[in-house]
């Protein structure tokens, strides 16, 4: 049975849930499918945790579709990746800018075919003025890259006269290709293994991490209960710490 989903989104979940997708290929070779069958269920688990998100009160979802080193990929693979883009767009964009969710798309344009840049460009368009809900997909996209390419933006900047003085971590953030999305509070990562694989680097730096022990095209709202559960029970300190609670004193003998 899947979990209750609360009646009012609760005041102390995450707002920004980050997800590598992880265990599509697992799930197909478990059940004797190619990897391709195990991709479009992957498609379809996307479509239902972007569908409950809104529920546990998570106004921004950033999930990791297509990295810069998929690209080594059997090529079969990489073309059936382009494929869902494809698909995903034409079977949900309407859907989506009806109920408000702003789609963006972080990484490299540079590289993809034509069309899907195409696809990209119409999906982001077509949902800007949403604002209910934020769906990032990262799609060429990798970490290390971002943040290269964030400061190789300033120093054009520079260059041309639009910027003065050193790069700092306000600068560079608002070079990269998530500036202007919610912080990210927790990042999530299932099948069970366990690295970010050049993730949201540099938005990692005070994010709860969570490893979950389900393939992807299983995951939906119990997925995400337990994310909202297990961040709701974090210490978060950025880097400080919680003040010690004093025992209390002794009461005085009375005499």
């Amino acid at each position: 049975m899947p979990a209750e989903p609360p009646h009012s989104a609760p005041t102390d979940g995450p707002r920004h849930v980050a997800v590598i997708m992880d265990g599509n290929g697992r799930w197909a070779a478990a059940r004797g499918l190619p990897r391709a069958m195990g991709h479009r269920e992957g498609v379809k688990a996307l479509k239902r945790t972007v569908q409950a998100a809104p529920r546990f009160g998570i106004r921004c979802l950033t999930v990791f579709g297509f990295s810069t080193e998929n690209w080594s990929r059997p090529p079969e693979e990489v073309s059936d990746l382009m494929g869902l883009v494809r698909s995903y767009v034409a079977s949900d964009l309407r859907r989506l800018e009806r109920e408000g969710v702003r789609v963006r798309v972080l990484g490299r344009r540079t590289g993809l075919p034509a069309d899907i840049v195409a696809i990209i460009d119409h999906a982001e368009a077509t949902t800007a003025h949403n604002d209910k809900f934020l769906l990032q997909v990262a799609f060429n996209y990798g970490g290390r890259a971002d943040i290269v390419d964030a400061a190789q933006r300033h120093i054009e900047a520079v260059l041309a006269g639009r910027a003065t003085g050193p790069l700092d971590e306000e600068t560079l953030g608002l070079g990269l290709s998530t500036a202007g999305s919610p912080p990210v509070d927790v990042i999530v990562r299932t099948s069970g293994e366990q690295r970010l694989s050049n993730f949201l680097l540099w938005e990692a730096a005070y994010a709860e991490l969570v490893y979950q022990n389900v393939l992807w095209p299983d995951y939906g709202e119990d997925g995400l209960a337990d994310v909202v559960e297990q961040y709701r029970n974090r210490d978060r300190r950025f880097g400080g710490r919680t003040a010690p609670v004093e025992a209390a004193a002794p009461a005085l003998a009375a005499g």
